[in-house]
């Protein structure tokens, strides 16, 4: 990312909504929004396997691992607005298990970038699949999103739910059931 530049389009949107870059206030804004816009979007650089890296291992287990109430924070594709929530995750291992901080990684890596939030959740899945070859993977996000809640319909107790469910938890009830009585939910 080109920070000059994109301090620089801060600079003149600054100007566009009526505000004078110059003020006090505002004169290191420029800055500050390409700093954090550099590392909100993140998760374009850098790939699953650069951040699973070497913590993939080896475990005689075929039971179900579930991390779950893992913070995400993201920026909505539609209105660049933030959405915020909680992922939780579960797989059954095929021989393999992934650290459990790699998957809050894995999480953030897809969540630091534009984004909408069923897309989110089809990646983290994915990733989780193909990383440690499990039987199956399931992903649960809950968010608010502030594009729903400050602006267009101003709805403040909003939650949006996604899932994405692969192998075993979308072939087998009783996997899913499971799952989701362990994270808290009832079914899917």
């Amino acid at each position: 990312m080109d920070v000059a530049k994109v301090e620089s389009l801060v600079r003149e949107l600054l100007r566009e909504i009526g505000e004078d870059p110059k003020r006090e206030g505002l004169v290191k804004t420029p800055a500050r929004v390409a700093r954090a816009l550099e590392f909100l979007s993140s998760g374009y650089r850098g790939t699953p396997r650069d951040i699973v890296h070497q913590a993939v291992f080896t475990q005689q287990t075929h039971n179900m691992v579930i991390a779950r109430d893992i913070e995400l924070y993201s920026l909505c594709e539609h209105h660049m607005l933030p959405f915020f929530g909680r992922a939780h995750i579960g797989y059954i291992a095929q021989g393999r298990v992934i650290g459990v901080s790699k998957v809050a990684r894995l999480i953030d890596h897809f969540a630091r970038r534009l984004q909408i939030q069923e897309r989110l959740t089809e990646q983290v899945a994915a990733a989780v699949m193909e990383t440690i070859q499990a039987n199956g993977v399931g992903v649960v996000v809950e968010a608010q999103h502030l594009c729903m809640m400050m602006r267009g319909v101003e709805k403040q107790n909003s939650m949006m739910t996604t899932s994405s469910v692969l192998g075993t938890f979308r072939d087998s009830v009783a996997t899913r059931t499971e799952f989701m009585t362990l994270i808290g939910r009832r079914h899917l």
